[in-house]
């Protein structure tokens, strides 16, 4: 269990948590009984076998703070947040946006467009420390990516963009792989694996996508857009296709360069990973409490935002980003622009 500002982490497999006065009381077999006060939480994530009472949900319901529910490896599998956030109207010109070809495929295309931008980022920064032949490698991986970030932003279709953004992550995925430094006791990267993920490097991935993904998730409801309703990814029940879109332009930066950051710097070892039956690879309750203690301190890092003209803190980003979204749908910003470094 780990407290990081004011959303509270709960991994320990059997704990429970209750609701104690105006308290929150976290119940872990053969441990003492800890209790924090809830006004010191805006939100509660929990992984695998970790019960929630009825009266706690309800009382979180009730003062919009966010419950996520996370699987051990990392999937986001769902949220509470309460009362829907913001007004009718904004969702209307969402659905109104969704609805028209040219507005949506516009949208879609500033998502991938931010993707592909931090991705060529991610590999221009690791040829710089890279030996004479990786580099060149990622440099002409990063070129390559470029030469689909001008098709991307020409894509007459929502398919010829997906399948440009395709193309795209397995070259930045080939990338990576000359990125991790050797690693005595982790075998290598040879390219993304999910659903399950079948090595250490795909399991840390698939981790931090998660928390990724959560994040972005609240920003959008935060500032009171549908996450279902979505421009790149199309529309499925369950599946928060606005979340994912936003989401693109973060991945790079928020969750492979931390996971690459643990993995050089041997943070991260094989004993932090396990092997279950049938192949899938996922942390250990070691691997993940350290994780979530780096994602924490990667959160309050500070990263200069263009637009706005200053720098704002990780995890605020996505609130930034889903309010320059909103300012576009209603007619405020004549196009959403990404979030990009470099």
């Amino acid at each position: 269990m780990t407290e990081l500002l004011n959303t509270l982490y709960v991994q320990t497999q059997g704990a429970s948590l209750h609701l104690d006065h105006d308290s929150l009381k976290i119940v872990i077999p053969e441990t003492p009984k800890k209790t924090l006060p809830l006004r010191r939480l805006d939100g509660i994530v929990v992984y695998g076998h970790v019960s929630l009472s009825a009266e706690l949900l309800a009382r979180c319901a009730e003062d919009g703070r966010s419950v996520v529910w996370m699987s051990l490896s990392g999937r986001f599998l769902g949220r509470v947040d309460g009362p829907t956030r913001g007004n009718v109207m904004l969702r209307h010109a969402q659905h109104l946006s969704h609805a028209d070809p040219v507005l949506r495929l516009q949208i879609a295309r500033s998502c991938v467009a931010g993707k592909l931008q931090n991705s060529r980022q991610i590999l221009l920064r690791g040829a710089r420390d890279a030996t004479d032949q990786a580099q060149v490698t990622l440099r002409s991986l990063a070129q390559d990516i470029e030469d689909l970030l001008g098709r991307a932003e020409d894509a007459g279709t929502l398919d010829e963009l997906m399948g440009l953004e395709g193309q795209a992550a397995r070259l930045y995925f080939e990338g990576l792989s000359h990125m991790l430094r050797p690693l005595s006791d982790i075998p290598s990267f040879a390219n993304r694996t999910r659903r399950p993920p079948t090595d250490p490097v795909n399991a840390l991935l698939s981790y931090l996508y998660g928390l990724t993904r959560a994040l972005v998730h609240g920003a959008a409801e935060q500032v009171g857009l549908d996450p279902y309703l979505g421009f790149l990814h199309g529309m499925r029940p369950g599946k928060p296709a606005l979340a994912l879109d936003l989401m693109e332009e973060f991945r790079p930066i928020h969750a492979d360069r931390l996971g690459l950051n643990l993995l050089n710097r041997k943070q991260l070892r094989k004993e932090h990973f396990e092997t279950l039956p049938g192949g899938a690879v996922q942390m250990t309750e070691d691997g993940r409490r350290l994780v979530l203690t780096e994602w924490q301190a990667w959160k309050n890092k500070d990263w200069p935002h263009k637009l706005l003209g200053r720098k704002v803190s990780a995890s605020l980003l996505p609130v930034v980003q889903a309010r320059l979204l909103a300012r576009h749908i209603r007619g405020e910003l004549p196009a959403y622009i990404p979030w990009t470094v470099g």
